[in-house]
Formats: structure tokens, C-alpha cells, sequence
């Protein structure tokens, strides 16, 4: 459990760090803007699942304003830190089914679940920092190790 706990903190330590960036340049490509909503978005569907909720109707990819990234990257922060706080070890192995966003069931595990939105934000925070380096922005490091440091 201590792992996922510091992956969750690394992510959001993540997020606060390319929504400040973010906030700072405002006239960034699009894509940028894209790509950080959904993994905002992303989170906020895979805790709805976790919850044992229905998604469907929650978006993954939208076009939404930096000030609404900001609001995610505070409430997904909130969501994920109380939910945490609430699993054990033997909550890891317990089984969640869901239907994804075309509707197809599917069941995975609380920690394989969780290890998923650690991985697939840094995965797209990766390409953020490709992008913001073809904008002539200096790339934000978010590797785990600066984050322990």
C-alpha cells in the first residue's frame, strides 16, 4: 500500500506541476491543453468505477479550460487521498467490474485498477512535455525520483 500511496502522491504532485506550468503560458498548443484534461478526466472516471458508480456518461476526452484542470487537479487529489486512506491490502486484490466508455464490461482489481492511473497519467504527461517542447517551453520534470527527492 505504500507504493500506491506514493504514486498518488507523486501524481498529483505531477498535475500541480504542469497545471502551473500550464497557467503561467497561457497561449500553448491546444494539444497540450487536451491531453492534461484527459488525464484529469481519466481519473475522475476510474475513481467513479472504483466507487462501484456508472462512467458512462463521463467524458475522457473534452476540451476544457485550465481553471476547470485546476478544479480536477484539486478534487482528484481529494477523492483519491480519502479513498486511499480507506484501502488495505486485502482491498487491493478485490474485484471491480465496469463498463468502459463503448460500453464493453470489464473486471480488474483495486490495485491493478489503481497502478493503471498512476501509469497512464505519466505516460501522457510525457507526451505534454514532447509538446511543450515543440512550443519553446521548457519541459517539466516529473520523474518519481525528483519527486522523492
Amino acid at each position: 500500500m505504500e507504493t500506491i500511496r506514493n504514486m498518488f502522491k507523486h501524481l498529483h504532485w505531477a498535475n500541480q506541476r504542469i497545471l502551473e506550468t500550464l497557467e503561467i503560458n497561457t497561449e500553448v498548443d491546444k494539444q497540450i491543453i487536451n491531453l492534461f484534461s484527459h488525464v484529469l478526466l481519466a481519473e475522475q472516471v476510474w475513481f467513479t468505477r472504483l466507487k462501484g458508480l456508472d462512467s458512462a456518461s463521463l467524458p475522457i476526452w473534452e476540451e476544457i479550460r485550465i481553471e476547470a484542470c485546476a478544479e480536477l487537479v484539486k478534487q482528484n487529489h481529494l477523492n483519491y487521498k480519502d479513498y486511499l486512506n480507506g484501502v488495505t491490502e486485502n482491498k487491493l486484490e478485490q474485484i471491480v467490474s465496469y463498463r468502459n466508455s463503448k460500453g464493453q464490461e470489464f473486471k480488474n482489481s483495486v490495485g491493478e485498477i489503481l497502478t493503471h492511473v498512476g501509469l497512464h497519467g505519466q505516460y501522457h504527461r510525457g507526451q505534454i512535455n514532447l509538446l511543450l517542447r515543440k512550443n519553446q517551453i521548457e519541459p517539466i520534470n516529473v520523474d518519481f525520483i525528483t519527486f522523492k527527492r
